[in-house]
C-alpha cells in the first residue's frame, strides 16, 4: 500500500473510534458556515468565467492549520503544472543537498612544474554552477597567473563530467531551443549577468550612424566562441523589427529586421550551442588576459585525474541564496541543474533519471502520492509533467515543519511587491488589494497552461496553502482569474461572511508583456 494512502487509512480508523467513543461527529464534519459558502460562491464565480470556457481547472485551498479543506474542483485531475513544477525541486533540493550547500569550479593540472612553465594539461572543472559569470573565469584565471604558471604545454581540457551529457530535457519543444528558458545543461557553463541565465549569452544591436548600413551587433559577455550572421538593416526612420535565432546545431546568431538611426538599441538573451566549450572559450580568453598561454587545443569532456593538483578554486553562493533568482524569476535552468546536482549527490549519477528518482522519493515522503503525478524535468518545461492541485497542497502544507521553510517562503514570489527581487514574477500582480505583499507563490505559464501555487494569509491571520492549475484554455491569459482567487482568500474571514462575496473581487489584468524577460510573451514560455 502506497505510505500515503496507509496514513489516510489510520486517519480514518482513528476518526472513525474518535467518533463511537464521543457519539458525536467532530467539529469538521459540521456544515460549512456562511463565510465558507460565500468563499465557495466567490470561487465558483470565477470558474464560471467565460475565458474558461472548454478549459480544465483544478483548485484546492486547505487550513494548513486544521487540514481542512476549503475548496476542492477537480483537485485530484491530472494537468501541466508549468513552472508550479519548481515548488517540488526547490524543496527537495533544500531538504537533500541542504541551504548551505554550493557548487564549486576547479582548475587543476597533471603536469609537471618548472618555473613558470607546466608540462602537461591544464583542468578547468565544473561543479555545475549555474551562477558563474565571465569575471569569475577572470578571477580564476588570475589566480592561475598569481600560482606562477604562464605557460601550459599541454591542453586546456574543460571537465563537464560531473553530470551525464543530456543537455536538453525530455519533450521540450524543438522551437525553444535558442531561447534563454530553455538553455542547455551543463556542469560547466556561463551566465551572462546576475539573473544567471546559464549557458546563454546576450546579444545587443544598434543602430548604425547611417541608413543603409548595418547595426552594430555586440555579444556580452564577448567571446569567439559565437558568431554573428548580420542580416539587419539600419533605416532612416520607423519602429525597431530586429529578432536573434540562433540555427540549430551550431553558434550562427542570425540577426534580421530593421532599426531607425537614433533608436534605442536591443537585446535579446540567447542560448549557447555545448555551454562547456562556451566556458573553456571564456576561461582561455581571460587566461590569455593575465598572461597565461595554453599552446594546445580545447578539449571538452574529459575527467580531471584524480591525482591532479589543484591550482584555483571558485565556490558560488550557497542554495539558500541561489533560491531567489531561482524562484523569483522562474529560472528554468536552475531548476534542471539543482535536480542533476540532487541526483550526483544522492547516487552518484548527475542525470535527469537519478535526480527526479530522489526528488519523487523526497516529496512521497512529505505526503505527496506520488503515484498520481508525472515529472520528467525540474523546471515545468516538458508538457509530459502532470501534477494534480491537490498534490501541490499537501506539499505547501507539509513544508511548513521544514526546518529552512523561513527561507523557502521569502524566496517565493510576492504579491504586488514592485521590488524585481522581492515580487518576481507577481510584482505586477494583485496590486493594492488583500493580497499585496500578503500572498506568497510560484506562478506557471505555457502556451494555454497557466498556474498559481502558494500561500495566503486570511483575515483571521491563517495560513491557507492554495493551488490553482487551468489549462487548455484558448485566450491570452487567465492570470487576472488566478489573481481573484488569491484576493478572495486573502480577504477570507472565518467569522465574518461580508468580507467575501459573490461577485469576484477586482483583479487587474495581467499586462500583455510584464515587466522582465522571464515572463515575456513572445515564445509560450514557463514563468
Amino acid at each position: 500500500m502506497h505510505r500515503r494512502l496507509f496514513s489516510r487509512t489510520l486517519a480514518l480508523v482513528a476518526l472513525v473510534a474518535t467518533v463511537a467513543a464521543a457519539g458525536a461527529l467532530p467539529a469538521t464534519a459540521e456544515s460549512p458556515g456562511p463565510a465558507a459558502t460565500r468563499l465557495h460562491a466567490t470561487i465558483d464565480a470565477v470558474l464560471a468565467d467565460p475565458r474558461l470556457a472548454g478549459a480544465q481547472a483544478g483548485v484546492v485551498v486547505v487550513d494548513t492549520a486544521t487540514g481542512r479543506t476549503l475548496y476542492d474542483r477537480n483537485g485530484d485531475r491530472q494537468l501541466v503544472p508549468a513552472s508550479n513544477t519548481k515548488l517540488l525541486t526547490s524543496t527537495a533540493a533544500l531538504a537533500l543537498l541542504g541551504p548551505g550547500h554550493r557548487f564549486s569550479t576547479d582548475v587543476l593540472t597533471d603536469g609537471r612544474r618548472r618555473a613558470g612553465l607546466v608540462s602537461g594539461n591544464l583542468y578547468l572543472r565544473g561543479g555545475g554552477d549555474p551562477t558563474m559569470l565571465a569575471a569569475d573565469y577572470d578571477a580564476l584565471a588570475a589566480r592561475v597567473a598569481a600560482d606562477g604558471v604562464r605557460m601550459v604545454t599541454g591542453h586546456l581540457v574543460a571537465d563537464d563530467t560531473r553530470y551525464d551529457a543530456a543537455r536538453l530535457g525530455a519533450e521540450w519543444a524543438w522551437d525553444d531551443e535558442s531561447y534563454y528558458y530553455a538553455a542547455q545543461v551543463s556542469a560547466l557553463t556561463v551566465a551572462p549577468d546576475t539573473d544567471y541565465d546559464a549557458g546563454t549569452v546576450i546579444v545587443r544591436a544598434a543602430p548604425a550612424g547611417a541608413a543603409g548600413a548595418k547595426p552594430v551587433v555586440t555579444l556580452s559577455p564577448p567571446n569567439g566562441y559565437l558568431r554573428i550572421d548580420n542580416r539587419a538593416e539600419t533605416v532612416a526612420d520607423g519602429e525597431t523589427t530586429l529578432s536573434f535565432e540562433r540555427t540549430h546545431g551550431g553558434n550562427t546568431i542570425v540577426v534580421t529586421g530593421r532599426i531607425a538611426v537614433g533608436a534605442a538599441a536591443t537585446s535579446d538573451w540567447m542560448t549557447v550551442w555545448e555551454p562547456t566549450g562556451y566556458a573553456a572559450a571564456v576561461f582561455r580568453d581571460a587566461l590569455r588576459r593575465h598572461g597565461v598561454r595554453v599552446l594546445g587545443r580545447t578539449v571538452p569532456g574529459r575527467a580531471t585525474p584524480a591525482d591532479a593538483t589543484p591550482v584555483a578554486r571558485h565556490d558560488s553562493m550557497a542554495l539558500a541564496e541561489l533560491l531567489v533568482p531561482f524562484l523569483k524569476l522562474s529560472n528554468n535552468g536552475h531548476a534542471e541543474v539543482l535536480t542533476k546536482e540532487i541526483g550526483r549527490v544522492i547516487s552518484g549519477s548527475g542525470s535527469w533519471p537519478a535526480g527526479l528518482t530522489a526528488i519523487s522519493e523526497y516529496v512521497a515522503d512529505t505526503g505527496m502520492d506520488t503515484g498520481t503525478l508525472r515529472q520528467l524535468d525540474g523546471s515545468g518545461l516538458s508538457r509530459r509533467n502532470l501534477i494534480p492541485a491537490d498534490e501541490f497542497v499537501a506539499l505547501l502544507a507539509a513544508v511548513r515543519r521544514e526546518p529552512w521553510f523561513d527561507t523557502w517562503y521569502a524566496a517565493l514570489p510576492i504579491a504586488g511587491n514592485a521590488e524585481r527581487l522581492v515580487g518576481g514574477t507577481l510584482r505586477s500582480r494583485m496590486r493594492g488589494t488583500a493580497a499585496a505583499d500578503n500572498v506568497h507563490a510560484k506562478s506557471g505559464s505555457l502556451a494555454g497552461v497557466s498556474a498559481l501555487s502558494g500561500y495566503a494569509t486570511d483575515g483571521d491571520g491563517r495560513v491557507l496553502a492554495f493551488s490553482v492549475v487551468f489549462n487548455n484554455y484558448l485566450t491570452s491569459s487567465v492570470k487576472a482569474l488566478e489573481d481573484q482567487i488569491a484576493i478572495a482568500l486573502a480577504s477570507y474571514r472565518e467569522a465574518d461572511g461580508r468580507s467575501t462575496r459573490a461577485t469576484p473581487p477586482v483583479a487587474p489584468e495581467s499586462p500583455r508583456v510584464p515587466e522582465g524577460r522571464e515572463c515575456s510573451w513572445v515564445k509560450p514560455i514557463v514563468c
